[in-house]
């Protein structure tokens, strides 16, 4: 049921003109000057708005960095080519690079001026690094190009989320993924038969989560009730990211770390790393691994080593998401102990109360400067307008063809071909949608209405949803853009502190080094130029203020 006619992409080059990385500003939030681009518009639809399905008007590829994701390695028969090609006119020709070397290849192609037209998985703040060296376009001054784009901003009174991506020029480097609401993904997976067994509730706050596993300890003795995965690049960058809003706004950890948080009550900018909230999330952790309740091993440990400890017995707790718990846990379980049961809690709670970190942005998509020179880039921004802001374009990325990967039932939902699985829909499927057909793929399924987001939730991941939506969601961080000069200091002085704070915070985590040395530690901060660095983010953050309100 799975055969359809395929063909080949027409391969035809997008002509690349040669330029300075310094492409002068366009306009703001769009206000392009038509005339600007009459030379850029071979391939573009001439009328192209909401709705319409974008389908260039002579065959068209654009390059595209592409993060190659080990649980569905790039495949070049998959569906999801044959029929973007089909529906649009356009291939892509992908850069692949492995999910763990992503974000280092991405700079240094960027850097060589290599990079390929379209640079997907950037997460917000990412983008800060290029822009001082004119490698990547300011999107903002395009947009206008985007209806799709537009129109979900306005509807979803998204401009205010928009604004933090700006810079100094008030402009935007970076086009996000869009989310009607503000949703978790990550949380933590307990075995729910341990907590039976022993007789205990899911955890509703931090320190009964810490009860939780002395009880496991108790009673398991040879047993760490926590081994963690998701350590590799940033160690623990999972466990601190989920636990870190915990203790206090903007106190990030992990993968959400940045050197500065934004104090509310005091409305200026500190230093992350060394918070009295950053220290509290410290102590808990280390009084984690002090107590043989967290196996340390977890800071350095691949994936499939966490999961195969919690396969067999040999840890009970684990960080994870709908997919993993689904696709990794609940098989690797039933493989080895087929009476052991696994669930994703609510987030605990914690000394602030209920709080819940998010953003309705999502990673996006950087433009190369090079690109803006072509004269297929009016039909390149049309395109990604379509493939991943438009509804038509959203849905086919995320469930593919209807009547043949999914159909529709008499309300509108999507009910998944039963021989294929995701997300563990259909369990016992021979087919898998990721895999197989190259549809739900990360570097292009993101964002949308809330509706298609929830859409592959299961009941459980309903709830869970639900309850996490009645906690106090923490207000994104006021813009701080740096000028030309300012980011190039910053930059400087930004890896080194964030390597040192990571360093150390994993050092007092394992005890390695003893908590008691905070204040030299504080010291030692400072020393790599701490206050001088949020001196500068704070005046930035004036500066933006006094200019753009």
């Amino acid at each position: 049921m799975f055969q359809r006619s395929r063909h080949r992409h027409a391969a035809v080059a997008v002509g690349v003109l040669a330029l300075s990385l310094g492409i002068a500003a366009c306009g703001s939030d769009g206000e392009t000057e038509a005339a600007d681009l009459d030379g850029n518009r071979v391939g573009a639809m001439e009328s192209y708005g909401v709705g319409d399905q974008f389908t260039a008007t002579e065959a068209l590829s654009f390059s595209l960095l592409y993060n190659n994701h080990p649980n569905y390695q790039i495949d070049k028969e998959w569906m999801f080519w044959d029929e973007l090609a089909e529906r649009t006119n356009v291939s892509l020709e992908t850069v692949e690079v492995p999910l763990s070397d992503y974000e280092q290849k991405r700079g240094l192609l960027i850097g060589a001026g290599d990079a390929p037209f379209i640079i997907p998985k950037t997460y917000p703040g990412q983008e800060s690094a290029y822009v001082s060296s004119g490698a990547i376009l300011p999107i903002s001054d395009y947009v206008d190009l985007m209806p799709h784009f537009q129109d979900k901003v306005a509807k979803w009174n998204l401009q205010g989320d928009i604004d933090s991506l700006r810079q100094q020029d008030g402009k935007y480097y970076l086009l996000p993924g869009l989310h009607e609401d503000v949703w978790t993904e990550y949380s933590i997976a307990v075995r729910t038969d341990i907590l039976a067994e022993l007789g205990l509730e899911e955890p509703a706050t931090w320190d009964e989560f810490r009860e939780m596993l002395r009880a496991m300890k108790a009673a398991y003795p040879d047993v760490y009730p926590m081994s963690d995965r998701w350590s590799i690049p940033t160690p623990l960058g999972a466990l601190q990211n989920i636990i870190g809003p915990s203790y206090g706004y903007d106190t990030m950890g992990g993968w959400g770390y940045q050197n500065a948080s934004f104090n509310r009550e005091a409305q200026e900018f500190v230093f992350t790393g060394t918070m009295p909230e950053y220290k509290e999330m410290v102590e808990f952790l280390h009084s984690l691994v002090a107590e043989g309740l967290f196996d340390p091993e977890s800071v350095t440990q691949d994936d499939d080593t966490a999961i195969q400890k919690l396969a067999t017995g040999k840890s009970f707790v684990i960080s994870t998401n709908q997919q993993t718990l689904v696709n990794d846990y609940r098989p690797a379980l039933a493989q080895n102990n087929p009476n052991a049961t696994i669930a994703k809690i609510t987030r605990p709670d914690s000394p602030v109360g209920s709080v819940n970190a998010g953003s309705r942005l999502e990673n996006g998509i950087m433009i190369s400067s090079r690109a803006r020179e072509s004269e297929n880039f009016v039909a390149m921004m049309q395109f990604i307008d379509w493939l991943w802001y438009s509804d038509e374009g959203q849905e086919f990325a995320k469930w593919g063809v209807e009547g043949v990967t999914y159909t529709k039932d008499a309300d509108g939902k999507w009910i998944l071909d039963a021989d294929i699985d995701f997300v563990g829909i259909n369990p016992d499927a021979s087919k898998h949608l990721q895999k197989d057909f190259g549809f739900s793929n990360g570097v292009f399924a993101y964002g949308g209405t809330t509706e298609l987001l929830q859409s592959t939730f299961s009941e459980e991941e309903l709830r869970f949803q639900e309850a996490m939506g009645q906690k106090e969601t923490l207000p994104v961080s006021p813009p701080r853009p740096f000028t030309e000069e300012e980011r190039e200091q910053a930059t400087l002085w930004e890896t080194p502190l964030k390597d040192y704070v990571q360093q150390q915070t994993l050092q007092f985590i394992l005890g390695q080094r003893d908590l008691s040395e905070w204040d030299a530690y504080v010291a030692e901060v400072e020393g790599k130029n701490a206050q001088q660095y949020i001196d500068l983010v704070n005046g930035a953050y004036q500066r933006y203020q006094e200019e753009h309100g």
